[in-house]
């Protein structure tokens, strides 16, 4: 009897001792959590990329526009159409309107010139005929006066009365050339004026007819560059709350200026994205961008900032335009497609980080809630850059615990009650 209690006395402390053992460490290891239920985090060291994401939309880089042309102010009919996603290629007709209107123009200005064209020439005819009539008249006038002339060289043999009659004559003769010498000045100005304004007709119906065939060849709009037709929406016809704006279709009346469809270019592409203020000092035209058309799952493009636009908007939601240039754009894009773009703007090696949302501000502090037995105590650190997601800082050490959190908000109100996030000081 006395054997086996020696055998199990010797025995038995050394499972104790190992259950001791294991009760100090499990006593002195820290907690994953805190009893107070607080998420909490662990300070790395390594390389940190900073990237600015953002969402946006497809557009071809050197898009032609194809819009209705500029002709007066009443709307055109579009008459042909291609359709939606429809392939062309450079020359072909993508859509043409209505040109009844401007037919009726051009074959009212040529009938205009015929006509201005034939008044001239009746114009310069009876001109012509006047002038010579004129100049008939003018030789019979100085005929006239050379006749009475050499009647007046015999007043001095014939009686008082006869060479009066003479005298007299003579005046009426001189009177009578100079009138037909100013009436033939006259009758030229007057005709130079007639042709003139035969002249100005032609030119007038000329330049209207011009008009009217540059309109109708205008009417008429060709691809200038292969691709495909992306109709527009019809944003000018009736349309209700709720309902889905239509695409342009023939028969659509539409005003001067308005843009019925565009083709773009499938060798140059675009994206566009609205970015937050406070990203804008990162960004920099050149920097590489990786963009992921949502349309195509695991397809990714490399591309580049090609423009960082003004910044705009309310003083509570300031932001700019991007756009980035697609550097291997493939045949199943298409204008309008959403995508996701990713731009890198620089990246600090070695460095250490915390989650964003585990970094705090408050009264010009910046500070975390670091983890220390039971409870957190604020620690102020240094903010050195801050991304979408991670906050690069100094002043704590690799591998520490910070609360994800205010623990303050994590607390219960008997917690709070009894002081237990005051139990230690602020460092």
């Amino acid at each position: 009897m006395s054997r086996k209690l020696l055998i199990v006395a010797g025995v038995t402390p050394l499972p104790l001792a190992l259950l001791g053992l294991g009760a100090v460490m499990l006593y002195r290891a820290p907690a994953t959590e805190p009893k107070l239920g607080v998420p909490v985090t662990t300070v790395k060291r390594s390389d940190v990329a900073f990237v600015v994401n953002a969402r946006g939309e497809l557009q071809g880089g050197k898009t032609q526009m194809l819009t209705v042309p500029m002709i007066g102010g009443s709307s055109l009919t579009i008459t042909t159409l291609r359709n939606n996603g429809e392939e062309v290629e450079e020359g072909d007709v993508v859509v043409a309107f209505d040109t009844t209107e401007q037919e009726f123009n051009l074959r009212e200005a040529e009938a205009d010139l015929a006509e201005a064209e034939q008044q001239l020439i009746q114009a310069e005819n009876e001109n012509q005929a006047r002038e010579e009539e004129t100049r008939a008249q003018l030789i019979q006038a100085r005929t006239d006066v050379r006749v009475n002339e050499l009647e007046c060289r015999r007043n001095e043999v014939y009686a008082r009365i006869k060479a009066r009659q003479n005298e007299l004559a003579l005046q009426a003769a001189q009177d009578r050339l100079k009138q037909l010498e100013a009436d033939l000045i006259n009758r030229k100005a007057t005709a130079a004026a007639g042709v003139a304004l035969q002249k100005a007709a032609i030119a007038k119906a000329k330049v209207k007819g011009e008009i009217a065939r540059r309109n109708i060849d205008s009417m008429t709009v060709e691809a200038k560059q292969p691709g495909y037709v992306a109709l527009q929406q019809n944003t000018d016809g009736m349309i209700r709350w709720g309902m889905q704006v239509p695409a342009y279709q023939v028969g659509d009346q539409v005003r001067p200026g308005m843009a019925v469809a565009q083709i773009p270019d499938l060798e140059s592409w675009e994206g566009t994205a609205r970015i937050g203020e406070l990203d804008r000092g990162h960004l920099a035209e050149g920097q590489p961008a990786e963009v992921r058309v949502v349309a195509l799952p695991g397809r990714k493009f490399a591309g580049r900032v090609k423009v960082i636009g003004g910044t705009t908007g309310p003083p509570w939601d300031r932001y700019f335009d991007c756009r980035v240039s697609i550097d291997n754009p493939g045949p199943e894009l298409r204008p309008g497609m959403s995508i996701r773009i990713r731009i890198q703007t620089g990246k600090l090696e070695n460095v250490l980080w915390i989650p964003a949302q585990a970094l705090f501000e408050s009264d010009g502090r910046t500070y975390v809630y670091l983890r220390a037995g039971q409870g957190f105590v604020a620690r102020d650190v240094k903010m050195v850059r801050r991304s979408e997601d991670k906050v690069v800082i100094t002043g704590l050490q690799e591998g520490q615990q910070v609360a994800m959190a205010s623990p303050d908000q994590g607390a219960t109100r008997q917690e709070r009650k009894s002081g237990a996030m005051q139990a230690l000081p602020k460092s």
